[in-house]
């Protein structure tokens, strides 16, 4: 029988990710995944029609190339070619108007006019100062900074809010800009942190772009099972774990998952003062998620749109401030914040020759069954008049659906957490090494961990250094050797 060294359950980046690093240590690894491919919401699959290819969540990745994990990973030597686009995002107005984050800071800042210099001033710095500030950024808070003084600054002003952020705009553009970028964060604009989203979303776009994965976000998933499986570790899919004594036996097991799977897979093994802890962690907003076939790419009334693959979609600040606002008082908008992506812009393998994909997705309270894809499609229509004209097929997954479909995405949370200020200085509970869990030998790497949500693979990176280490074989080459202990 083959002996298993670790245990991993959910293949998601991070269950990949932590999977990749232990093998590379020598341990041998089998993955466990309830659905029937790998890759959690990092996967893309035919979900309107034959032909129309398109990413079930994750779609664009900025923290992917900023990633240590992935930085150390050869993506284009597995297969994998990032496609970015000049345009980073763009947000409509309006009267056709349109306000753009392209890759130069002077040229985003000129498009701003009267805003120019204050764009200057709270950007040119940041980018000329992002390679020492992300890597700190998708490490642990309580790791020490390799620049203490840099990472310092951007996480204090990044304690401001968004609103108070967007106060410094004069225009309606530079103002826009700085909304959708924050409402990344599915927090109300006024909330503390949301001005760091909007820093941390723009600077990425001048550093290292806005980039999309030429055929689909799954390409990312293929190229970790391909290491995986070159390394005697293995994926089995189609196999849900409902408790961790179904596991076979192992030195340990990383679970990617959120506190509430932990808790049933778990069950009485867990102390009861850890088990409360978990308890009140907090989930955030849910999704309504729309994809589209489409006859032809979006008419959008600036030109400008038609150049980015990601677009945020609602209007003017105080829309996105209501829309965000609404969600978080347990309201379904009017008018949500759409979170819009169009990669036939730059990737022409995803639809049939002339045609097009179109992947959407607004904010609605935790645990929402409403269909939001009429207010979806008419946010877009008001943009874009003549949308709805070129929609030939299309495919709605509700918050409901989004959880029944991937556990981890609770009431359809697909952060694996609200970014609280408590909850991005302790995620998911105030202990010393977050990965560790009140059970011996048991470790969590999703985001409910640190760094949080996105396709970074640091979560699993960190939990699998910790692993490493409670088994004596740290590697020699650890990204940041603060982060276990």
């Amino acid at each position: 029988m083959r002996k298993i060294d670790a245990v991993v359950v959910g293949s998601g980046p991070n269950g990949l990710a932590a999977a990749v690093i232990m093998a590379r240590a020598g341990l041998v690894v089998d993955v466990y995944e309830g659905a029937e491919t790998p890759g959690g919401g990092c996967r893309t699959q035919e979900l309107t029609l034959p032909g129309f290819h398109h990413d079930v969540c994750s779609a664009v990745h900025p923290l992917l190339v900023a990633s240590p994990f992935f930085q150390g990973f050869d993506l284009s030597g597995a297969g994998v070619n990032l496609l970015t686009p000049e345009v980073s995002f763009a947000h409509p107005l309006d009267g056709g108007r349109a306000a753009i984050v392209v890759r130069s800071v002077e040229e985003t800042a000129l498009s701003l006019g009267p805003d120019a210099s204050i764009y200057r001033h709270l950007f040119s710095q940041l980018v000329d100062e992002a390679d020492r500030i992300l890597p700190n950024f998708l490490a642990p808070l309580r790791s020490i900074p390799s620049s203490p003084l840099v990472t310092a600054k951007f996480g204090l002003k990044g304690l401001r809010s968004a609103e108070r952020l967007a106060g410094r705009f004069s225009t309606c553009e530079g103002q826009a800009l700085i909304a959708g970028a924050a409402a990344h964060s599915m927090l109300p604009l006024s909330s503390p942190l949301t001005g760091a989203f909007a820093r941390l979303f723009t600077m990425l776009a001048h550093s290292v772009g806005w980039p999309i994965v030429e055929g689909g976000s799954a390409g990312v998933i293929t190229a970790l099972v391909s290491e995986l499986e070159a390394r005697d570790g293995q994926v089995v899919t189609g196999h849900w774990v409902r408790s961790l004594n179904e596991l076979p036996p192992a030195r340990a097991v990383v679970l990617d998952m959120t506190p509430r799977q932990l808790i049933a897979l778990a069950g009485e093994r867990l102390p009861g003062r850890y088990r409360r802890a978990l308890e009140r962690f907090r989930y955030g907003p849910g999704i309504c998620k729309v994809d589209w076939a489409l006859s032809g790419p979006v008419p959008w009334q600036s030109p400008l749109c038609r150049q980015a693959v990601t677009v945020h979609v609602c209007g003017e600040l105080d829309d996105v401030a209501r829309s965000e606002a609404d969600v978080n008082a347990g309201r379904h908008t009017e008018k949500p914040y759409c979170l819009v992506t169009q990669p036939c812009v730059i990737d022409r393998t995803r639809a049939p020759e002339g045609k097009h994909t179109l992947w959407a997705y607004c904010h609605v309270p935790n645990g929402s069954d409403v269909d939001m894809r009429e207010r979806m499609e008419a946010q877009i229509e008001r943009f874009a008049p003549g949308f709805r004209d070129l929609i030939v097929g299309q495919a709605t997954v509700t918050a409901v659906r989004a959880e029944a479909h991937n556990p981890s995405y609770v009431g359809g949370d697909i952060n694996a957490g609200a970014a609280t200020l408590r909850q991005t200085v302790f995620r998911p509970t105030a202990r010393w090494n977050p990965y560790r869990t009140g059970l011996k030998g048991v470790y969590l790497c999703s985001g409910s961990t640190p760094p949080g949500g996105g396709v970074h693979g640091m979560c699993g990176d960190g939990a699998a250094r910790t692993v490493l280490h409670d088994l004596g074989r740290p590697l020699k080459d650890p990204i940041a050797p603060s982060v276990v202990g």
